[in-house]
């Protein structure tokens, strides 16, 4: 067992032993139990497992886009106010403002990543438990959680179009790059077009030409290139739960973009309208951004560059005595 086995063990058992749940609850129904589609209706099982865990942070960062665009404003007027100020203290001065900003709405720039973050280690360890299913069929190494030898034997025995779970794109054989290199190319479209349904109808004009917001745009080719360049060492166990996690992702993002879309995006406005013709109205989330923002947002401007103060109830009734 090298350093990742034994770092990402814990995690290796949890993947084991629900793949192993799956596999037997699919062979109680009928399933030929060492049938690659059994397998891959398990690993299929897996994902849907972990990506329902999930939705809580994935709730998480919807919060934290919308916040995020909302706050874009606020976020320009900060970057005016020490443009052109490139000393330590305007720099420090300028991060501490961001960071309170963020803070004070419960949002982070890179809430948006949690997701992926969250998935990585899960998907090395299923990863390593597949790369591992010849050594525990052969008895070289301990069974993993649930994933005992007979199991690994009959995995090892499974194929789907005639290919092993474990098979990757590097492996000889026409079928076995044919039918990796298909779920690459759709694990890569699939991933590309989430990002850029995201960004064409949920992301306003301001938001889009902010300097972080294009930051995440280079995301969108860098993260499909990627994965789209690793697939090729992906086992083809691994590429059915990605696609699978890409097909949940697409299906629960267009539903959030339909329902709870950015404020000022495309997407609002078709909501704005379905909603409409029913009499509904959307109440739009609060934005905390401190005395000097409010002044902002409040303040309307009366001629010589001047702006109205807010004023209270009270004072306006002594004014008009």
């Amino acid at each position: 067992m090298d350093w990742m086995d034994k770092l990402l063990y814990p995690l290796q058992w949890v993947v084991a032993w629900i793949l192993a749940i799956f596999h037997e609850i699919f062979t109680a129904i009928g399933l030929p139990a060492d049938n690659g589609w059994t397998w891959a209706l398990s690993i299929a099982g897996l994902t849907v497992v972990i990506r329902a865990l999930l939705i809580p942070l994935f709730v998480y960062q919807i919060k934290s886009q919308r916040k995020m665009q909302l706050l874009q404003p606020q976020i320009q007027r900060l970057q005016a106010k020490y443009k052109g100020k490139k000393d330590q203290y305007s720099r420090q001065a300028m991060a501490e403002e961001q960071m309170n900003l963020f803070r004070d709405n419960k949002t982070s720039p890179w809430a948006s990543c949690l997701p992926l973050l969250v998935q990585m280690p899960i998907f090395f360890s299923l990863f390593r438990v597949i790369h591992n299913m010849p050594k525990v069929a052969s008895g070289s190494i301990d069974a993993i959680g649930g994933f005992t030898q007979d199991l690994a034997i009959q995995a090892e025995n499974s194929s789907v179009f005639g290919i092993s779970l474990s098979a990757t794109f590097q492996d000889p054989g026409i079928s076995v790059k044919l039918l990796t290199g298909v779920l690459i190319i759709i694990m890569a479209s699939t991933m590309f077009i989430t990002q850029k349904q995201m960004m064409a109808k949920n992301m306003t004009e301001t938001a889009a030409a902010n300097p972080m917001m294009q930051s995440q745009k280079m995301l969108l080719y860098v993260m499909p290139l990627v994965f789209g360049i690793g697939g090729i060492y992906f086992p083809l166990g691994v590429l059915i739960y990605w696609l699978v996690s890409n097909t949940w992702t697409m299906a629960q993002q267009h539903t959030v973009i339909r329902n709870m879309p950015a404020p000022g995006s495309k997407a609002e406005k078709e909501m704005l309208e379905r909603r409409a013709r029913k009499g509904k109205t959307v109440q739009q989330p609060e934005i905390k951004g401190g005395s000097d923002a409010a002044g902002e947002q409040d303040a309307k401007p009366t001629g010589q560059g001047q702006r109205q103060q807010p004023v209270s109830k009270n004072r306006k009734k002594n004014k008009k005595r």
